[in-house]
């Protein structure tokens, strides 16, 4: 039996307002509400609640045939709490049914695998403990922020007591192997390793709706054909997307809906096809040999490396100064300074900042708040600016961080005594 692997992304990031120069020092809120509500509850009409019904139904329907899997980052749950705690209560039944696998990853869906093994694992553990409050579910296998792997990476989540992780069956690691089997870790061969089939998964994720492709219409028996005409010997197809394929990338006048409610049951019905979830997969499967990837890879562009993050000097800049914050981060007991920081964190601040404009152009303008590259990279700096001066006055060094820190807390107090006198004046000035 061939075995299908169906995994999904679910993550929104916290969008920053915009945030000029003049405001370092004097405001200290960040976010832009309305737009970071806006984009939930479209994305929640068009994707998460008709998706999770629909695959509610099929996994009821087809009771222990159909399975999949998915990864919620922490900060797209901050967001379902406070902006659409419905998506959650949905993905709590899904759960339920038993046949949905949850992963692991970082709570803020950052690149902090890439800079720091402590706080890394600090941010995987906050992720599984949030997942163990909200769905009583303890996940098994780790999936790192945009498929991101290497070695080493492969090597800290092993030393996490994680079975397996995902990523990208990039072709330059591969060479002439497919990625339709299990791998596992150069380094701990004890972690096994789940290869992404990036034609099949795209063939759904990106080329589906596409009028020009040579393939459209995709109808589900033929997909399904694909499946089985791969080699004999090939045992797992592994498809991984992001969740907002169903309704937003891809819209529901595609038919993609349709395509999704047909396919388990032309599955099913195939002799040579079965559903498995990641950590099934892991306990069913032997490893053929080990993966080297001594450099990391993603999921991303066609070079599926961490250019669309890291790939200009804006970004390295960007994440370079965050990073050199960590010590003082360490000594931090702050609610709101830890919780800024959680959400500086966030990958797609960097993506925002790619200059990628020709062959992934349109991908990294998808859901972007800001007109140019430039403009995120100046905006996320006069953020980053005001934080560090918090987190100065915080955890002050040297002699005149001390003395700052001091003055801030006068300015503070005076000024709210100030507002505090003058709401005063004003109901005095309403009484007479």
């Amino acid at each position: 039996m061939r075995n299908i692997c169906f995994y999904f992304q679910v993550h929104q990031p916290f969008r920053f307002r915009r945030y000029r120069f003049f405001d370092i020092g004097q405001d200290h809120y960040y976010y832009d509400d309305y737009t970071n509500e806006s984009v939930l509850d479209k994305v929640k009409t068009k994707c998460y609640l008709p998706t999770n019904e629909l695959l509610l139904k099929l996994l009821k329907k087809y009771k222990g045939k159909f399975k999949i899997a998915f990864s919620i980052s922490g900060v797209a749950l901050d967001q379902f709490r406070l902006y659409a705690p419905e998506v959650i209560e949905s993905f709590k039944e899904l759960v339920d049914t038993g046949d949905v696998e949850l992963l692991a990853e970082t709570y803020s869906h950052s690149l902090v695998a890439l800079k720091d093994e402590k706080e890394f694992k600090r941010q995987v553990k906050q992720h599984a403990q949030t997942v163990k409050e909200l769905f009583g579910y303890k996940p098994k296998v780790f999936r790192n922020t945009e498929l991101i792997y290497s070695d080493e990476i492969g090597q800290m989540v092993k030393t996490l007591g994680y079975e397996g992780m995902l990523t990208e069956g990039a072709k330059h690691i591969l060479g002439w192997k497919s990625p339709n089997f299990l791998y596992c870790n150069a380094i701990d061969p004890k972690l096994k390793v789940l290869l992404k089939n990036f034609v099949l998964s795209d063939d759904i994720a990106f080329r589906f709706g596409n009028k020009g492709w040579c393939e459209w219409p995709l109808t589900t028996q033929k997909y399904v054909d694909w499946l089985a005409q791969l080699d004999k010997k090939e045992e797992i197809i592994n498809l991984f997307m992001d969740y907002e394929t169903f309704g937003e990338h891809q819209w529901k006048e595609t038919g993609i809906f349709e395509f999704l409610e047909d396919l388990p049951e032309k599955v099913i019905k195939h002799k040579k096809l079965q559903f498995v979830t990641p950590s099934e997969a892991i306990e069913k499967l032997q490893p053929v040999s080990s993966v080297h990837v001594p450099h990391p890879i993603s999921w991303a562009d066609e070079e599926r490396d961490l250019t669309a993050w890291l790939g200009n000097e804006m970004q390295k800049e960007a994440f370079d100064k965050l990073y050199s914050l960590l010590p003082k981060i360490n000594q931090c007991e702050d609610e709101k300074l830890l919780k800024d920081w959680q959400y500086l964190q966030v990958s797609d601040h960097f993506y925002y900042m790619s200059t990628k404009f020709f062959s992934d152009g349109e991908v990294h303008a998808y859901f972007n708040p800001y007109e140019t590259p430039y403009e995120a990279f100046i905006n996320y700096m006069n953020v980053l600016s005001d934080f560090t001066l918090r987190l100065n006055a915080a955890i002050p060094e040297s002699n005149i961080e001390q003395e700052l820190a001091n003055l801030s807390r006068i300015i503070e107090k005076k000024d709210k005594k100030i507002k505090q006198l003058e709401k005063q004046l004003k109901s005095t000035t309403n009484k007479i």
